[in-house]
């Protein structure tokens, strides 16, 4: 069995992404990694070439700015990385730039991998999600936070990344049939110092929304105001190994009251009917089997 990683990244200093941390989660259970490094104004391509010069295949690609509507660029870079994969991988393991797994779940991936490698009717597998926000400390809680999402797919090119990459699909917008796993991706997206995360918010919608949207939009500031969110809790497990320099480098404080409670009606119940129901609702970008 062969497992090819992939992922894309621009600017991963700039927006302090932490992608060296994302490969390195999986790159254990891969035997060569796949990076579409986009045209950048910092060190990425450098960054990504200290790695693992053994297993990582590097892509330099141009972005297509052009394509701001639902984050649609992501996607394209999402499937030049997949599509530089070569035929002889059964297995293609997407990470993201500011997704990482933590080590105890890769032999429960691998296991999956080998389960359902000749399955044809299993096209992927898919992850649960922690959404980190604010700081390494606190998880998103509401239901607004995705809970699910494929990440690995088979290696088939009828494959293709989905709207703004978050997920993916085949064919004719066919959703994929997947199995799930127990595991997690730790999604650090939230978490950044306050002035990356600001300069984010700025540079990234503009993937998703035209210029006077952004001016009606975009607060002007020089630090993000974490301090708005509706719900969280507390996290209290161990985070991956890869993480711990990173964390551990912390600068900035956030604080934040978990009794706090600001979710709409409709996250209330939603929140409600899965906690103590075990129903959730929503849209579900995969078909479960």
């Amino acid at each position: 069995m062969k497992v090819t990683g992939f992922s894309f990244i621009r600017n991963a200093l700039v927006y302090d992404y932490p992608i060296v941390e994302a490969i390195k989660s999986i790159l254990p259970i891969c035997d060569e990694f796949v990076v579409a490094v986009g045209n950048s104004e910092d060190n990425t391509l450098n960054l990504i070439k200290e790695i693992d010069k053994d297993k990582i295949r590097i892509i330099e690609t141009v972005w297509d700015d052009g394509l701001r509507e639902g984050g649609r660029v992501l996607a394209e870079e999402t499937n030049k990385a997949f599509r530089a994969i070569s035929e002889e991988s059964d297995w293609a393991f997407y990470i993201q730039g500011d997704e990482v797994i933590h080590e105890k779940y890769l032999p429960v991936i691998r296991s999956a991998m080998e389960q359902y490698k000749d399955n044809s009717k299993v096209d992927g597998l898919l992850f649960k999600y922690l959404h980190f926000y604010g700081s390494y400390d606190y998880v998103g809680a509401a239901p607004r936070w995705y809970n699910k999402e494929i990440r690995v797919i088979k290696n088939n090119k009828d494959i293709y990344s989905y709207r703004d990459a978050q997920g993916f699909r085949k064919n004719q917008n066919e959703k994929l049939n997947v199995k799930p796993v127990n595991a997690f991706v730790y999604h650090y997206g939230w978490v950044k110092p306050p002035q990356f995360m600001q300069k984010k918010q700025e540079e990234f919608n503009k993937l998703w929304h035209n210029d006077e949207w952004i001016d009606n939009n975009i607060v002007k500031t020089e630090e993000f105001d974490y301090s708005s969110v509706d719900f969280l809790r507390l996290f209290e497990d161990m985070h991956p190994e890869v993480m711990k320099n990173r964390i551990n480098l912390k600068n900035w404080k956030f604080d934040h009251d978990i009794s706090i409670n600001r979710m709409s009606m409709k996250n209330k119940v939603k929140y409600f009917l899965k906690k103590f129901l075990g129903i959730e609702l929503g849209y579900k970008n995969y078909i479960a089997i």
